[in-house]
């Protein structure tokens, strides 16, 4: 089961892969997927940018 997400280690947890474990957190995986959203140059702008 996993653990409960903490919003008070929110910020550590988005920068913190995890190196030399067998998995990372879902915060930073969250990031990581976000910011390759937004470096892909195909996606369109919304228009709240």
């Amino acid at each position: 089961m996993a653990k409960k997400i903490d919003p008070q280690d929110n910020q550590a947890n988005q920068k913190n892969p995890n190196k030399g474990t067998d998995g990372t957190n879902r915060q930073y995986d969250k990031v990581q997927g976000n910011r390759g959203k937004e470096l892909n140059p195909n996606q369109k702008p919304t228009s709240g940018e």
